[in-house]
């Protein structure tokens, strides 16, 4: 036989044999960081790095590479990782099983179920780094979104599909007012991210403030405080492709995120410990690229929309740090708390003057938009003499328009009083401040 046929049968027999993988192993860890030689894998990749004993083992994300070293990030508990640990490559990113199945589940920050209720009926797997929709095709913000909250429904409509911040410092009602939203709103179904939350709180959460009524449309994906940093930031990805999926499915979805401000800082440290030198405030670039791209991810789409409800943690009550100042830029309106208010025992504690829904003028009838308007200009008006009030040094008459304003205080404050119990249909909070504060009294 001639040479060049026996290289040819060679060949194609060599075609035949099997690939083997060759898999990487770890030469260092430091701090929150595995570095291993190999194995041949992209940025985003998932790997599985095995223990010695070989009966278990610990996934791991890659963040980066240093040299020819790879950076591992591990969903979970780096102790057992010795040097010589295989690395194996999944040869795919992260993602999360979906379904109709998941709505009144309780997830972890990957994805896997933490209610005891057995494994998910899921029919489909969404990845959890995905595009935000096609600028050109989302659909316009054009439809009222009820969210059963008067102050928020009256005075700061939201549409369906916009994107919205709850700006407040602690304690101040952000997760009771995020419950009261899921129980009343007209959605079809909320994703709920609870991302650097107190173990204790979680349940008190589902239990006190959502409901069971509630928890039966949501899908809950927790990621607590003592979560890796990894973990932290992948549930609120997680969320996001859930709610990506039922959007696609044409519904149109709550989506709701306590705190953006923890998903930040989650960034952060990812972001410290595989190098990436500290700016402003000690939050790395990263965190700032991060936040657009997660964000711009709700909104409209082609089809079915997510209307996304971000609380932003702010530290010291500044409204103007780094996080929240970006997130501000990136999101159609902001709904501030006020702990001024909240230490009057006034709920929901929001400070109407200080908040604003980018949308409403496209969502609510003109009659609607006067009627916040008049509500609007009374509060403001009142704020301004709120001081000559209090020390009796204002006179009956000498104003007519703070005259006006006392004459209808009483009657906005009761309208912007609600308990947490207490549902208001959009219907019903529309008729009420139609009747508020009428010009010519």
């Amino acid at each position: 036989m001639p040479d060049a046929d026996i290289l040819s049968v060679l060949e194609a027999d060599l075609l035949k044999l099997p690939l083997v993988k060759i898999n990487g192993r770890i030469v260092q860890v430091v701090g929150l960081v595995a570095e291993s030689q190999g194995p041949d894998v992209r940025v985003g990749d998932l790997c599985r790095i095995c223990f010695r004993d070989g009966l278990h083992d610990l996934d791991a994300e890659v963040v980066g590479f240093r040299g020819e070293r790879v950076l591992l990030m591990p969903l979970g508990d780096l102790r057992e990782v010795g040097p010589g640990s295989d690395v194996v490559s999944t040869d795919r990113p992260l993602g999360v099983a979906v379904g109709e199945g998941l709505l009144g589940r309780i997830l972890d920050g990957l994805g896997e179920p933490i209610d005891d209720k057995g494994p998910l009926a899921a029919t489909g797997f969404y990845p959890l780094h995905a595009e935000p929709p096609h600028p050109l095709r989302r659909q316009m913000v054009d439809t009222p979104l009820s969210v059963g909250v008067r102050v928020i429904d009256g005075l700061l409509t939201l549409g369906t599909g916009q994107r919205i911040g709850i700006f407040a410092g602690s304690g101040v009602g952000k997760s009771t007012l995020l419950g009261m939203m899921a129980r009343y709103t007209t959605a079809d179904v909320n994703v709920i991210s609870l991302v650097g939350e107190r173990g204790r709180e979680v349940r008190e959460f589902i239990e006190r403030d959502l409901g069971e009524d509630g928890l039966k449309r949501s899908v809950l994906v927790i990621a607590t405080s003592d979560q890796p940093p990894l973990i932290r930031l992948k549930a609120a990805q997680t969320a996001t492709a859930v709610a990506e999926f039922f959007r696609d499915e044409g519904k149109n979805v709550l989506l709701m995120m306590d705190s953006v401000t923890r998903v930040a800082r989650a960034q952060r440290e990812v972001g410290l410990a595989v190098g990436e030198p500290p700016a402003t405030r000690g939050y790395t670039p990263s965190v700032f690229e991060m936040l657009p791209q997660l964000l711009e991810r709700a909104g409209a789409g082609e089809r079915g929309s997510i209307t996304g409800i971000y609380t932003v943690l702010v530290e010291g009550d500044d409204m103007n740090e780094p996080v929240a100042d970006t997130v501000r830029g990136i999101l159609d309106g902001h709904i501030v708390l006020s702990r001024k208010i909240a230490a009057r025992n006034f709920y929901p504690s929001v400070s109407v003057l200080e908040s604003v829904s980018r949308v409403m003028p496209a969502v609510v009838s003109p009659e609607h938009m006067a009627a916040a308007g008049r509500v609007r200009d009374l509060l403001a008006t009142f704020a301004e003499s709120e001081d000559l009030i209090n020390i009796g040094a204002y006179k009956s008459g000498a104003n007519p328009r703070v005259d006006w304003a006392l004459r209808h205080l009483e009657s906005v404050r009761s309208f912007m009083l609600q308990k947490v119990h207490e549902s208001s249909s959009l219907e019903e909070t529309i008729t009420r401040l139609e009747a508020l504060a009428p010009e010519d009294s």
